[in-house]
């Protein structure tokens, strides 16, 4: 836990289950998940509203920890809100090419994918084989948001189906980015 910081939880389509390290986080370090309306047929505006709104029910300031669908949420939010200054950093796992043309319909209406530099420090962890984007593309996402890259080998999607248990390495990566949202900020 960084002192005097939230952790808001942005899981990607269908939510995280039980197994997924994001699940686990809540349950372990107290982070908060941001509840969406419709996790099955996600609308991009009302994802970037649901966000704006948990961030404006708090004044202290936050760390975004996103997977998937919900790191292009960050990056389409940080492209159109008002509110950038609430966000310290942001740990965007699992990045999702959804301009793919084999992506599910309901993600279709997510494309363009942004491409304006993040605001605040961010790491994009990346898995060598995610069946949702290969390693080049979410490289080239990561270096168009100004991210960090934790490249961690072979764990397909990085969720419940990789076998990272409460992923300690994950965790760290968030407390590191925490403390140098810190020291950045003051």
């Amino acid at each position: 836990m960084i002192d005097g910081m939230r952790m808001l939880l942005l899981p990607g389509w269908q939510d995280s289950a039980a197994g997924h390290w994001q699940s686990r986080w809540e349950q372990l370090h107290g982070a908060e998940r941001v509840q969406q309306n419709d996790w099955w047929w996600p609308r991009r505006g009302d994802w970037m509203a649901r966000l704006e709104e948990a961030l404006l029910a708090d004044p202290r300031p936050a760390l975004l920890i996103a997977h998937s669908l919900g790191c292009q949420l960050v990056a389409a939010w940080a492209a159109h809100s008002q509110q950038l200054g609430r966000v310290r950093g942001a740990l965007l796992v699992a990045l999702p090419d959804i301009a793919r043309a084999d992506m599910p319909p309901q993600l279709q209406a997510w494309a363009p994918i942004p491409t304006r530099r993040l605001p605040f420090k961010s790491t994009a962890v990346l898995s060598s084989d995610d069946p949702y984007c290969t390693l080049a593309r979410g490289q080239q996402m990561a270096a168009d948001w100004g991210c960090d890259v934790h490249a961690i080998g072979a764990r397909g999607h990085i969720n419940g189906d990789s076998g990272l248990g409460d992923w300690a390495e994950g965790w760290q990566l968030l407390m590191r980015l925490g403390a140098g949202a810190v020291e950045a900020s003051t």
